[in-house]
């Protein structure tokens, strides 16, 4: 049995200032009705979209620790509004709801930056499915180091353009951690984050139920590659990697607690998690920040929304569907028809605040 409501009639979006009761408002999502529940949901636009859509300019941004990032420019006119775009856990720039958001944003005037996290950018012309990188490290979803860098470097490239920020799933939570750890920040005037793993631990169990183990297998598949060849590359520095039992791994902590918390300095998947959650920083965030999650995500039990909705600054505006599954929101009146409604609303946002 499919997760969520499988009914034909669309129903309004609860959107929920922090600290102020939830009120029903209709936000336009009219979830698509040829595609119930929410695992159609989710993997229908990475079945059915284009991944090239725009032209993009590749920059390697060096790193302080010897290492570098790929970023993805879509270019535009000089001094317009630039957007820094984050993808979800082992996408890239060529993802496909990365690139519906590099044409809304052109079509919109902005410009934008998409952030390729560490060993994750793709080269399509060499059919390379991932870039290694020189350091014995990958990302995770609690990492804003990087972030960091790359909005203080286009800052100071251009300090009189509005940054804006957007990102998916684990890039949500990313940015959602910056935001919390710099509320003083001024560089991001606005931000975005659609379907974010607020809660790891909570996320992890949760996918360990249902179908979610099918999700899991998708993405470990990449990750062992890559946890390998950091091992055969950098033996001394991977040592406290338990490689055999990660290549193992079925689930999420499995595989965290074996590869990402030893590789990044954490103590074991638990403290990983619990580090790195961002439903720990909401509170301190001060940029205005929309934020879209489905109460049928795959990903995200609802009762996650909740917690979400009680500890969120008023900086932070919920916007909670019943309908949706994760980075889905499909709406439309049939299969060549379709819309992708919450990367249009998130770039009306965007585009509002850069005009402030």
């Amino acid at each position: 049995m499919l997760i969520g409501d499988d009914s034909a009639k669309s129903r309004s979006a609860v959107v929920t200032p922090a600290h102020r009761a939830a009120s029903l408002a209709d936000d336009g999502y009219h979830a698509a009705w040829w595609l119930p529940g929410c695992h159609l949901q989710t993997v229908w636009g990475r079945l059915a979209r284009p991944n090239d859509l725009v032209r993009l300019r590749r920059e390697l941004l060096a790193t302080p620790d010897g290492d570098e990032l790929v970023l993805d420019h879509l270019d535009g006119p000089p001094g317009t509004p630039r957007a820094v775009l984050l993808h979800g856990l082992e996408g890239s720039s060529f993802s496909v709801y990365v690139q519906g958001m590099l044409a809304l944003l052109a079509g919109a005037g902005l410009r934008a930056t998409a952030l390729n996290f560490r060993s994750c950018a793709r080269d399509l012309e060499r059919n390379i499915e991932w870039l290694p990188n020189r350091r014995p490290r990958l990302y995770h979803s609690g990492e804003t180091g990087d972030l960091d860098l790359v909005v203080k470097t286009l800052a100071a490239r251009e300090p009189d353009v509005p940054l804006l920020a957007a990102g998916f799933s684990l890039g949500g939570n990313v940015l959602l951690k910056w935001l919390g750890e710099n509320p003083e920040q001024h560089r991001v005037v606005a931000a975005a984050a659609v379907s974010v793993p607020y809660d790891l631990a909570a996320g992890a169990r949760y996918l360990e139920t249902r179908l979610g183990g099918l999700y899991v297998e998708n993405f470990l598949r990449t990750l062992r590659e890559k946890i390998v060849d950091l091992t055969r590359r950098f033996p001394a520095e991977t040592r406290h990697v338990e490689l055999a039992r990660a290549l193992r791994a079925r689930t999420f902590f499995e595989f965290d607690d074996a590869a990402t918390a030893p590789l990044h300095g954490f103590a074991d998947a638990a403290d990983y998690y619990a580090r790195s959650s961002s439903v720990g920083f909401l509170s301190r965030v001060r940029a205005p920040a929309l934020v879209i999650g489905a109460e049928d995500d795959p990903f995200v039990p609802a009762a996650v929304l909740d917690r979400v909705r009680d500890v969120a600054s008023p900086a932070i505006e919920l916007v909670r569907t019943h309908r949706g599954g994760h980075v889905g929101f499909i709406a439309g009146r049939a299969p060549w028809r379709a819309e992708y409604w919450a990367e249009t609303r998130v770039v009306a946002w965007l585009a509002e605040h850069a005009r402030d």
